[in-house]
């Protein structure tokens, strides 16, 4: 079973739209497997900023070196995407108790929505309840949020203890 990406983007007009890319969920024949079908969504850097505040969200960095000499959003957890499919059961003890995680590369175009639905197919498989109910991806990535002014971290910490007032 593959996730299903929403893709919501705001058009010239201002309407919000939302299309569905080209990974679709195979139609299953069971509604109980229907409604295990997770949808991995995308978040603004402005949404985020609002939200990181929460108890029940973590951020995900799947960047690989570059989060060392580039800096990260703080408080966020390192997972880099070479492998990131091992880790996924290391991952899940480490956000257990969160309801959302928010994945992120350098422009979330390929690492960061790769890693979201790998784990959202292994969620998918595993039939685990990890709590789990949102799967993320920033617009825009790293690079994004750090060009539009948002609170970056450079310290070396894995994981980053630093924790933000933004």
């Amino acid at each position: 079973m593959k996730a299903v990406f929403k893709f919501c983007c705001t058009s010239k007009d201002g309407e919000e739209k939302e299309e569905k890319g080209e990974e679709i969920v195979k139609k299953k024949t069971t509604e109980e497997e229907k409604e295990m079908a997770r949808t991995i969504s995308f978040i603004t850097g402005p949404q985020l900023l609002s939200l990181k505040r929460l108890p029940t969200i973590a951020v995900v960095d799947v960047r690989d070196d570059e989060r060392s000499y580039d800096g990260h959003i703080s408080g966020s957890l390192h997972y880099a995407s070479d492998t990131f499919s091992q880790d996924i059961p290391k991952l899940l003890h480490e956000v257990k108790g969160k309801e959302t995680l928010v994945f992120h590369c350098a422009l979330s175009q390929v690492r960061g929505p790769s890693c979201a639905r790998r784990l959202a197919n292994y969620l998918e498989e595993s039939k685990e309840d990890v709590g789990i109910k949102n799967i993320m991806v920033l617009e825009c990535g790293f690079n994004g949020w750090e060009a539009s002014g948002r609170p970056v971290c450079r310290c070396a910490n894995a994981p980053c203890k630093e924790s933000e007032s933004a």
